[in-house]
């Protein structure tokens, strides 16, 4: 009972957030969240640096993610030291990741990329996992269950994945083609239910001049669907059944990501297929091999109230909130855009 009432209002709380941003942060209002005067120029006039919404929901999805793995490893009677091991390092590894493979992929230097960061953790969660096992035996701590562990991690990756759309949504990016240039199924489909961006400064506009334009809704489609697979994945972990958790969970997202491609208009490579599909692909065959490969434990007692109380916890509450901080000022600082101010007194006022 406890588990459907917990997927229940995860439901209702997901649907909401996405049902709201979909229709506000199209709009130019909701990219530039603040400005920080950095440089005063002989005029009066300050250069500014822009704290973008972008980064702030990229940071709420972190941590929603991060928030329901814990969960669910407590849900599990994981460990919590070790399960906040196992994060951090995956953490400190995919964070830089998101803009190194953008800058081998893309050429961008000043760009990130969520999907090349959440393949070097798909395929570097195992080795994390066993490292982590290893270094805190020699404390006496008790042993990481593999599949429990990479089932948490796959389901909070979608949910991450899937929030962080809103992301793209503010700043513009992973944008959809515009429906007039569509097959007439597509564009009947989308003909009501499609993005209309506003604002110079959102790179629909100054990378491809589609603001304005009736755009396929990739971002909101991602969002949806990737929703729905953590509900299902979770109800599958939160009935023992890890390997199918961890298996819909990165198939769902992986899968997806090779078909929605094709409905991108944003710069995804020079090649037909982009890197970041092939990268999909070769996502989903590791983590088939892996089902095989690790050893199915017997069925664990798995309980919500458990997972939920680890979260009551005074390190867990201040760890997730210097992550939020951090991943917000490293993703919220924009590169690619500025701002000049100017400041006043309100006579009247005084």
């Amino acid at each position: 009972m406890a588990e459907s009432v917990f997927l229940v209002l995860l439901g209702f709380v997901l649907l909401a957030v996405s049902t709201w941003g979909f229709f506000n942060l199209p709009r130019e209002r909701w990219q530039m969240l603040a400005v920080i005067p950095r440089l005063k120029n002989d005029d009066g006039h300050w250069h500014g640096t822009n704290i973008t919404y972008y980064g702030f929901f990229i940071a709420m999805a972190y941590t929603a993610a991060v928030t329901l793995m814990l969960i669910l490893l407590g849900a599990a009677n994981v460990p919590l030291i070790e399960t906040l091991s196992v994060i951090a390092l995956l953490l400190c590894i995919c964070v830089p990741a998101a803009r190194i493979i953008a800058i081998l992929v893309e050429k961008k230097r000043y760009t990130f990329t969520i999907s090349g960061a959440s393949f070097v953790g798909i395929l570097l969660a195992p080795g994390c996992i066993q490292l982590v096992d290893v270094l805190l035996r020699r404390y006496n701590a008790g042993e990481l269950p593999m599949m429990p562990v990479l089932a948490a991690m796959a389901i909070g990756y979608t949910l991450g994945e899937g929030l962080g759309r809103l992301a793209c949504v503010s700043f513009g990016c992973c944008y959809g083609k515009p429906v007039a240039d569509c097959s007439r199924p597509v564009r009947f489909l989308f003909k009501k239910m499609h993005f209309i961006f506003t604002g110079a400064t959102k790179k629909v506009a100054y990378e491809s001049r589609l603001d304005g334009e009736k755009l396929v809704p990739v971002q909101a489609m991602t969002c949806l669907l990737h929703s729905t697979c953590v509900l299902a994945a979770a109800r599958l972990y939160l009935q023992g059944q890890f390997g199918s958790a961890f298996l819909l969970s990165i198939t769902v997202s992986q899968i997806w990501r090779i078909c929605s491609e094709t409905l991108r208009a944003d710069f995804r490579g020079l090649t037909r297929i982009s890197a970041y599909q092939k990268m999909s692909g070769l996502a989903v065959l590791y983590s088939l091999l892996l089902v095989f490969l690790v050893p199915q434990r017997p069925l664990i007692p798995i309980s919500i109230i458990t997972g939920l109380r680890a979260l009551w916890d005074p390190a867990v509450i201040v760890s997730l909130q210097i992550m939020w901080l951090l991943i917000f000022l490293y993703f919220g600082r924009s590169q690619v855009t500025a701002a000049t101010l100017s400041f006043s007194v309100v006579r009247e006022r005084i």
